[in-house]
């Protein structure tokens, strides 16, 4: 069996969080809060500067000029496509300089970021099992809700995004790569691979998570605990 129809078996589970978190379906039926949408917005800008940038490194790590070519290519893309598209959201979304200035990455999008860096420090397969669960869980999502009718432009634009056939190709290309570099290695090192693309399902699913609960690096004080003041 391939690479990637196995990994995608393995993770089906998490997959399948992803399609049926409730953020996911208040996209689809448009009553997604658009204050929660707005955090997820200003989340995703951040984890794409850095998507693009991971996708960068793979293009030095690509061992042919093809491969260069084409994973900067990808890097243009996301810098180009996604936060063009992030832009018009924030336009309709209201997103003001000063929302900017005290924007910090929430702890779930700083981890998810870091566990591609971290990945980054190994060769290209590492690289592409990291980013891979990006591009085609968004794919998956895009061609389950493409038939959806939210009935609200920035739904209805997010939707026909990542169902497109433009976006679609980037994924078939990059899988393709994937099965290409899974070929004839270990167990052992398959079993990285797996890794990492398991670990970047996690972190898709709690992409969602992190932006439905609007997640902070405040600590709630534990029910019957006294706050400790100091002097």
């Amino acid at each position: 069996m391939a690479f990637c129809k196995e990994v995608r078996l393995e993770c089906d589970g998490l997959w399948q969080a992803s399609f049926e978190h409730p953020f996911v379906r208040g996209i689809a039926d448009g009553t997604l809060p658009l204050d929660v949408f707005k955090y997820y917005v200003m989340q995703d800008a951040y984890y794409l500067t850095h998507f693009a940038k991971v996708q960068a490194i793979g293009a030095v790590k690509a061992a042919d000029l093809e491969t260069t070519r084409s994973f900067a290519h990808h890097a243009e893309q996301t810098c180009a496509a996604e936060m063009a598209l992030h832009e018009s959201f924030m336009d309709l979304l209201g997103v003001t300089k000063s929302d900017w200035e005290l924007f910090e990455p929430s702890p779930s999008a700083y981890a998810y970021v870091s566990h591609m860096y971290r990945s980054a420090e190994g060769d290209l397969a590492d690289v592409l099992a990291a980013i891979l669960p990006c591009y085609w869980l968004y794919f998956e999502i895009g061609e389950r809700l493409k038939d959806a009718a939210p009935g609200h432009p920035i739904y209805d634009r997010w939707i026909g995004t990542y169902g497109s056939e433009w976006f679609g190709e980037l994924v078939n290309e990059q899988k393709d790569r994937m099965d290409r570099l899974a070929e004839g290695l270990s167990g052992k090192r398959l079993k990285q691979l797996k890794d990492r693309f398991r670990r970047s399902s996690y972190y898709e699913w709690n992409f969602w998570q992190q932006a439905w609960t609007m997640e902070s690096w405040e600590v709630a004080p534990q029910v019957g605990e006294e706050t400790a003041y100091v002097e």
